[in-house]
């Protein structure tokens, strides 16, 4: 799905976000139907029917499919990095890539484990987004574009998409964007990300307070927010899960930089993350919060902060248990058992 030439960049966003399809009611009911027949009590595999059902309504299907799972990972450099905000330099955003294309990263071995696909998008490592605490991260033209691109994550086919992220510095601007949406203190937004502490934790709450103030007259719209304090990976990631929804792919989200993403969407239409499932809690502080404010109830909470997708490459095994056991499971009738009375 890929926006068309209008006026403004931002307004073929705005159009696919008010064109979004809903979910297939035939598909779910019939989905729900035979969650009701299969061998077991009403509601005995818990969220699991739910997870069945999810992927029903939103791949149009009654006996949904994860067959072909794909990850995207997509990586960006900050500007606010050089402020100091994380214990790692920004060039380890490009060592990292090079891990996953050798196969080397975690993400790789779960992928592996699941039978999942991998793509990684490089969003421009060369040049960084600007410096949030004093100017804006992308133009619009540049943050539309990189939503555009973002939408390619599906193509070549996927049933169920797993998004995840790298960036030195992106917990930084993943919290200006939250802190920027919501309001609070920029203290209720801030986590350790790599494993900040002392120092460096004191300059990303600075920076994070500064982005917002310096910003704070351009705030009201969530585009706006998006790329005057978010980075390329948010706005790819956010791409990919409007195009995911025109394309009829159930979404898992990983961790807070991805869910800071989706709340962009979400603060744009309450209903843009409905084919969406939360794969995990993240140990960053705020991920949990901000999964609340949206209306997320996580599959997983292993106290993980590693990103890459790792958690929501995870939660591809719940899923791939919960369509195994709709699809594959007898019903009372076909196993000659009696139902409840």
């Amino acid at each position: 799905m890929q926006p068309t030439a209008t006026g403004l960049p931002f307004d073929d966003i705005r159009h696919l976000i008010s064109t979004m399809p809903g979910p297939d009611v035939a598909a779910r009911e019939a989905a729900q139907e035979r969650q009701g027949q299969l061998l077991k009590p009403p509601g005995a595999l818990g969220r699991l029917e739910d997870i069945a059902v999810h992927l029903a309504a939103w791949q149009g299907k009654a006996m949904p499919t994860i067959d072909r799972p794909m990850v995207a990972v997509f990586a960006g450099t900050h500007g606010v990095s050089a402020r100091g905000v994380s214990p790692y330099p920004a060039s380890v955003t490009k060592e990292m890539l090079a891990a996953f294309t050798a196969g080397k990263a975690a993400i790789n071995q779960i992928c592996a484990a699941f039978d999942a696909g991998l793509r990684v998008f490089d969003l421009a490592l060369d040049i960084p987004t600007g410096d949030i605490t004093c100017e804006a991260a992308l133009d619009e033209r540049a943050c539309a574009a990189t939503m555009a691109f973002g939408m390619q994550a599906i193509a070549g086919g996927a049933d169920v998409l797993v998004l995840g992220e790298m960036g030195i510095g992106n917990t930084t601007v993943a919290a200006a964007v939250c802190h920027g949406l919501y309001g609070g203190a920029a203290e209720d937004w801030v986590g350790a990300g790599t494993g900040a502490t002392g120092d460096v934790m004191a300059r990303k709450v600075a920076a994070v307070r500064e982005a917002v103030f310096f910003h704070k007259e351009g705030l009201s719209d969530p585009l706006e927010v998006l790329r005057r304090l978010g980075g390329r990976e948010l706005a790819a990631i956010a791409g990919a899960i409007l195009s995911a929804r025109h394309e009829k792919v159930p979404v898992i989200l990983d961790g807070y930089v991805v869910t800071a993403a989706a709340a962009v969407l979400h603060a744009l239409d309450p209903s843009a993350l409905d084919h969406c499932l939360a794969g995990h809690v993240s140990a960053e502080q705020a991920h949990g919060r901000l999964l609340e404010k949206l209306g997320l109830n996580p599959l997983l909470d292993l106290g993980m902060r590693l990103g890459e997708g790792s958690g929501g490459g995870l939660a591809i095994g719940v899923v791939k248990a919960a369509v195994a056991c709709h699809k594959g499971m007898a019903t009372f009738a076909e196993a000659g058992v009696s139902g409840a009375g």
